[in-house]
């Protein structure tokens, strides 16, 4: 696989220069977070991480939760499976907090720990799909990929945009509800501001409503089953993605279905224990618990 410097990686995708430091806000964080001085055991350290749809470049990433996580863990390898940053929401007006650039530069880190870091265009990021089998920095990027899990099994690894229809036969439809969609995070984000303020965990208002929509729903498992359907026909024993914001194991057959969810409403990852079992984990969740054990020993 061929190599380009990091600075072709900043030029290549519009990022802005790297922060120097990471802000004070972060729960968890570390006065030195380039020593990595995390105590033994307090990281994560699964087989494999599947995240994707964390839309950097937009407000409604949940870039606090997300840094967090990235900051908790630390995979053998690390998927990163589309819409990691937002091309058709930059391409509208530039949004790039600090945060933002906190989280690639946690991502590089990891790849320099050791991590295997393969990054899996998807629509929002399509314009990567011209770099495949390049390398920046430590991250590969591939079209798609086949896992193989420690017991074994055989799981594609894609975004899952080539099964939305909408995407692929009707693309000023798809903006259409992307802009639709936007008005709804920002919604989210709102409604989360609030329940901060009366200490409150993160709970997802624009998930609610999306599973409370019939023809969402009916979409969602549609989906579901054509990606299943084709990794069948592709002779794996399943198949990874994203693209729908809907984490998921489903199982159609002899073939499992699992989803990894996103970041701006679920804030979940699809993790492989070193068993080879796979679960979804749910991060808010996770902080929520963490703040309250925190709080029962004070």
């Amino acid at each position: 696989m061929a190599s380009l410097p990091l600075v072709a990686l900043d030029r290549n995708i519009g990022l802005p220069p790297r922060a120097a430091a990471l802000i004070g806000s972060v729960p968890g964080r570390h006065d030195d977070d380039d020593a990595d001085e995390f105590l033994p055991g307090r990281k994560l350290r699964p087989r494999t991480i599947w995240i994707s749809d964390l839309h950097l470049g937009t407000s409604g990433c949940n870039a606090v939760l997300l840094l967090d996580f990235l900051k908790s863990v630390q995979p053998d390898t690390l998927y990163l499976v589309g819409d990691i940053i937002d091309g058709w929401r930059l391409k509208r007006g530039w949004y790039w907090p600090t945060l933002h650039n906190d989280i690639v530069r946690r991502i590089l880190k990891l790849a320099s720990k050791g991590t295997r870091v393969i990054y899996i265009p998807g629509n929002h990021d399509e314009a990567l799909r011209d770099y495949t089998e390049l390398n920046f920095g430590g991250v590969e990027v591939l079209a798609e990929d086949i896992h193989v899990t420690a017991d074994g099994r055989k799981l594609l690894v894609l975004h899952g945009d080539e099964f939305d229809g909408v995407v692929l036969y009707a693309r000023w439809l798809a903006f259409l509800g992307d802009q639709s969609y936007a008005l709804l995070l920002k919604l989210n984000v709102a409604f989360n501001a609030v329940r901060r303020r009366f200490g409150l965990p993160y709970w997802s208002l624009s998930a609610h409503i999306k599973k409370k929509v019939k023809n969402a729903v009916a979409f969602i498992s549609r989906f579901e089953e054509a990606v299943a359907h084709a990794a069948r026909d592709r002779g794996v024993d399943g198949v990874v993605c994203g693209h729908i914001h809907s984490a998921e194991i489903r199982t159609f057959g002899d073939i499992t279905y699992y989803n990894d969810g996103d970041w701006v409403e679920s804030c979940t990852a699809l993790i492989e224990q070193r068993d080879g079992r796979l679960e979804i984990l749910d991060w808010a969740a996770h902080v929520a618990r963490r703040g309250a054990i925190l709080a029962a020993v004070a």
